[in-house]
């Protein structure tokens, strides 16, 4: 049975993501919640979850002494595929522009910056709620969904990677940004899978069948 590290390191969303991940599993996969770095270096999967602010996610990922460096082991070291949720996608950027300048993994390069409303007062930060995806990618992991498709977000600040070519898709709210990433092994999500009902479950189980 292949093992799946969910990185424990205070996110609010881990139960949550937890619970998700054994639904998804049906089984079929260890879901192990964990901070010890021998444990994730040895995982076959890694889901990095996360909400709240970029600078205070990467302080508390830091503090776990060896953890982001079991995780590049696992992920960059033997390719375990690897996939972040909201805020852990957002860690995989260069740097986070949120309360000054954060350095964050750098595993796809770009920035993570506040949403725009675009002037329009209609418009509500922080983006939470249902919204349709634009621009799906064809992938493994996201290729249950469509344009249109909608899915559940709550978060102010988004991951705008550099290279076009690492988003996976889109979303309109008050301005267009990402809202999937993928590059290799690598994924993201802005959305939470965890709060999309059965089209959330059916991504996380997508990913573990995932084989990049």
């Amino acid at each position: 049975m292949q093992s799946v590290a969910l990185i424990n390191y205070g996110s609010g969303n881990l139960r949550s993501a937890e619970k998700a991940l054994i639904r998804a599993a049906a089984g079929a996969s260890e879901i192990v919640v964990t901070d010890d770095p021998d444990t994730i270096a040895d995982a076959d999967r890694i889901v990095l979850p996360g909400v709240g602010a970029f600078a205070a996610c990467m302080g508390a990922l830091e503090a776990r002494p060896g953890v982001i460096e079991a995780m590049t082991e696992a992920v960059h070291g033997k390719g375990a595929p690897f996939l972040g949720i909201c805020v852990g996608m957002q860690l995989l950027a260069s740097r986070g522009l949120e309360f000054g300048e954060t350095p964050g993994l750098d595993w796809i390069a770009g920035d993570v910056r506040k949403l725009e409303d675009g002037g329009d007062p209609a418009i509500k930060i922080p983006h939470m709620g249902w919204n349709s995806l634009t621009g799906v990618a064809a992938h493994p992991v996201f290729d249950g969904l469509k344009d249109g498709q909608p899915v559940y977000f709550t978060h102010s600040f988004a991951f705008f990677p550099r290279d076009e070519a690492d988003v996976a898709a889109y979303v309109d709210h008050g301005e267009r940004f990402p809202a999937a990433v993928a590059r290799g092994n690598v994924a993201g999500v802005q959305f939470h899978p965890e709060k999309s009902q059965g089209y959330g479950l059916d991504l996380l189980a997508r990913f573990l069948e995932w084989r990049p």
